[in-house]
């Protein structure tokens, strides 16, 4: 069962789609705000649910990165259905998702906040023979909360409380995978990253940055904000950004 606020959304509107993706153990709810800004703005949009995700921690577990990727795409053409076009726009693991399916998928552009470029940790290849024994590790050190701008946006967020360490191993290959289609990607790429994100560093965009060859590829810093950035106060200025992406991309096809 999906855990209430936490479901798919749909919002109907021109020719012009985009498709939300929520990041790593989060839910649809972290990309709904933008998902109504984007809908006012008139475009259609699809926020989608990743296998796994915003039903019980256990489901995660049972579920690998090649779930992930069928979710975006069973979105995908879900929305197509619907639309002239497609922009990925994704959060987090999201963002990464985004990167991805852009290499695999005909789509207009895409708009990535907080991705990882990889996870800097040495453990990370015995993370699926440990996890046989340990299910679940903490998400990071300190205060619950403590990389939140917006401390009500955090007590209303829906988020599996820790990390699924089997699941870890599955982001691992993710980014692998993402890492390597990077230079492929032939359309425009905009990211965005907090300078205050503790958890994903912002080291992490000028890798993507570097790695993508694209002619249209830009970066957004913002200050206002800790890792979800959809959620924090920096939101208004993203959200603006991009809708003034969509159009100019759409503008200049």
């Amino acid at each position: 069962m999906i855990i209430p606020s936490a479901e798919p959304f749909y919002f109907p509107g021109n020719k012009t789609g985009c498709l939300l993706v929520h990041g790593f153990t989060g839910a649809p709810k972290e990309m709904r705000w933008m998902g109504e800004y984007l809908a006012e703005e008139g475009f259609s949009v699809l926020g989608v649910r990743l296998a796994g995700h915003a039903t019980k921690p256990e489901d995660m577990i049972r579920t690998r990165y090649i779930d992930w990727i069928h979710s975006v795409e069973d979105g995908y053409h879900l929305l197509k259905g619907t639309v002239d076009q497609v922009f990925l726009i994704g959060l987090s693991m999201g963002g990464a998702l985004s990167l991805l399916m852009a290499s695999k998928l005909d789509v207009a552009g895409v708009f990535s906040m907080s991705a990882p470029y990889e996870l800097n940790d040495s453990r990370i290849k015995y993370t699926k023979i440990l996890s046989k024994f340990i299910s679940y590790v903490p998400k990071r050190k300190g205060e619950p909360g403590a990389n939140w701008m917006d401390k009500e946006a955090w007590r209303t967020q829906i988020s599996y409380p820790e990390n699924p360490l089997r699941s870890v191993a599955e982001l691992a290959k993710l980014l692998r995978e993402m890492r390597s289609a990077l230079p492929k990607i032939d359309m425009p790429v905009q990211l965005v990253h907090s300078r205050n994100d503790t958890y994903i560093v912002g080291e992490n965009m000028e890798k993507i940055y570097a790695d993508l060859t694209t002619a249209d590829k830009n970066i957004m810093w913002v200050t206002e904000s800790g890792h979800v950035i959809p959620r924090e106060p920096a939101k208004a200025e993203v959200f603006s950004k991009a809708a003034e992406f969509i159009r100019r991309v759409v503008a200049e096809k």
